[in-house]
């Protein structure tokens, strides 16, 4: 069989920022380091620390009675607040105090011998800000409400560190906006012409050109420039981020490992196969091992109107068994992802594309078995319409139309384009949190995406990729359980998540994503069940909800539960005539 690439014709800290101004002079009983100057922003709240073994330090009515005595000093209406954990004491300024008053403030406190030290209670916020790359503009991928996944706000809490990305592609073309982000990869494509490096497998990945003839690829095959695909999805995935040019990556603190398995008339799936088993750490027979194992993998590529081999199924399993997850793009054909492989195989992430208004591009393919979307851009809308360059994939290119010449860049349309961007996403999940699995990085991306804001004929799976609200509910804890339970005619089963390391009580938006499969999800009744045996319905049957499966998150007041235990899912076919299984399923506390 032989693949082509899928693409059309084109970690979180705070800082505390404080004014520059003069620094007044320590008070008696304090040192200069006792003394900080207030902050250019408005002040409303002041941190008392009193020293140890003074009645403030030990008593919240001396404490009161203290602000009390200052607010009558200082003509301000001072009271105290709340302790804090640390001991100290939080003191509000009563919400119009000008800065002078806080200097006021600050120096009574200074003043009193009982007091250690006096801060203001300064505003932090996030150090993630908007990249300074020259192309960051024309990314409305990542950062546009309508259509876009909502990188930045990810980027307050992870940027890929600690992660590599394969990229099994066509190689990579020299580019200074990804080059300080690659690592060793290999070129696994075993046909010298294929190939055009005249020496078949090797350990340079470099792209050579994907440029045909006409019928060069078959009888009636079109002639086409070298595409450059594999460089355009690295930057997405990582390129060099806030270093004054180019574009920015999803995950651009992140490895990008190239692997070359498509070349002069795409590739073959012994070789694809080959380059996904070395990519996630397996043994390769006559090739050296990889050094630097990828955590994920991305497939933009495919062959239609082809099942799932046994040679790709083997190898996608056996890498997501070491721990790497695999992403595949749905293929650009506009027909169900059935007839897609390696996109209609299992233990993947399926990413159909979408366009700039959130629907799904003209071209993705679609069906029940595609897991996520994200934007695969369209640079035109496929009936005759006008080119609009600006709303494709914007991203890292060459400008040889046959052999390599100078780097540039270029936006592209495609599935090809979707799959990066969850690609990234993947890698910003495992350096936030190193021990998710495959599965748990596939169900939080599912369970927090968000519904089309447009259209989508055929199905688009859990819909558009929502990068900020993944990483967020992967800083909590995510519990999952994917091994498959069948649900035959008219029988009850379940499906059980041991939950441990939490304290104190489930929240009260406790998260359930539930992935069922069933061809008739009418019959379906859905519970969870605490570990204290209290159930609550999430879904009840409808005899006339004839469509398939189940797949979404319901939000459960869980609060009076202790989250420790074991939780169930219990589903219950309450008819005859259609079955399914449980996929997998989730709590994220």
């Amino acid at each position: 069989m032989v693949a082509s690439a899928a693409v059309l014709g084109t970690a979180a800290t705070s800082t505390v920022a404080l004014a520059a101004s003069s620094t007044p002079a320590p008070k008696p009983g304090l040192s200069s380091q006792d003394v900080t100057t207030p902050p250019s922003a408005p002040v409303e709240k002041v941190i008392v620390t009193y020293k140890a073994k003074t009645a403030e330090a030990g008593s919240n009515d001396a404490a009161k009675s203290d602000a009390a005595a200052k607010g009558k000093e200082t003509g301000e209406k001072l009271a105290f607040e709340r302790r804090l954990a640390t001991g100290a004491a939080l003191v509000d300024l009563g919400g119009s105090a000008t800065k002078q008053d806080v200097n006021e403030v600050m120096a009574a406190f200074r003043a009193d011998p009982s007091v250690a030290t006096v801060e203001p209670d300064a505003r932090a916020y996030p150090t993630a800000v908007t990249p300074n790359d020259t192309g960051y503009a024309k990314q409305w991928d990542l950062f546009e409400e309508t259509g876009g996944m909502n990188v930045p706000e990810a980027w307050d809490k992870t940027t890929g560190s600690g992660v590599t990305v394969a990229v099994i592609d066509t190689g990579y073309a020299a580019h200074s906006d990804l080059a300080s982000n690659i690592v060793s990869g290999y070129d696994f494509i075993s046909d010298s012409d294929t190939a055009r490096d005249e020496d078949g497998r090797d350990d340079d990945p470099t792209d050579e050109g994907d440029w045909v003839l006409a019928d060069a690829c078959g009888e009636g095959s079109k002639p086409a420039n070298s595409s450059w695909h594999g460089t355009h999805v690295a930057g997405t995935i990582g390129a060099v981020t806030h270093n004054t040019k180019g574009i920015a990556g999803v995950a651009y603190n992140a490895k990008i490992q190239p692997i070359r398995v498509l070349g002069k008339c795409g590739g073959s799936t012994s070789d694809i196969a080959d380059a996904i088993t070395w990519a996630s750490g397996g043994t390769v027979p006559g090739v050296p091992d990889n050094e630097t194992p990828a955590k994920v993998i991305n497939l933009s590529l495919g062959a239609p109107n082809t099942p799932c081999s046994t040679t790709y199924q083997t190898a996608i399993n056996a890498a997501v068994k070491r721990g790497t997850t695999v992403v595949v793009s749905a293929g650009n054909s506009n027909a169900d992802v059935s007839t897609h492989a390696p996109a209609n195989c299992t233990n993947i992430i399926s990413v159909a594309a979408t366009d700039r208004s959130g629907s799904r591009s003209y071209y993705s393919n679609y069906g029940t078995t595609i897991d996520v979307s994200a934007p695969g851009g369209e640079t035109y809308n496929g009936a005759g319409g006008a080119a609009t360059p600006e709303n494709g994939i914007y991203s890292t290119l060459n400008s040889g139309t046959t052999v390599q010449s100078t780097e540039t860049y270029k936006p592209y349309q495609g599935t090809s384009m979707a799959a990066p961007h969850i690609a990234g996403l993947a890698a910003l999940l495992k350096s936030d949190k190193s021990t998710l699995t495959p599965a748990q990085i596939e169900t939080a991306i599912k369970n927090n995406a968000r519904p089309l804001p447009g259209t989508c004929t055929g199905g688009c799976g859990a819909g558009i990729a929502d990068a900020a609200a993944t990483v967020k509910a992967v800083t909590g804890s995510v519990f999952t359980n994917a091994s498959d339970v069948k649900i035959l005619d008219n029988t009850t089963v379940s499906s059980s998540i041991a939950v441990t390391g939490r304290t104190g009580n489930a929240p009260a938006v406790l998260k359930v994503g539930v992935d069922i499969k069933h061809t008739y999800r009418g019959d379906l009744v859905i519970d969870l069940i605490a570990p204290d045996g209290t159930v609550r319905n999430l879904k009840t049957s409808s005899f006339s909800d004839g469509a398939d499966n189940v797949l979404t998150t319901y939000t459960v007041d869980a609060s009076n539960e202790v989250a420790n235990g074991t939780w169930k899912l219990r589903v219950r076919d309450v008819y005859t005539g259609d079955t399914g299984y449980i996929d997998s399923w989730s709590l994220t506390f």
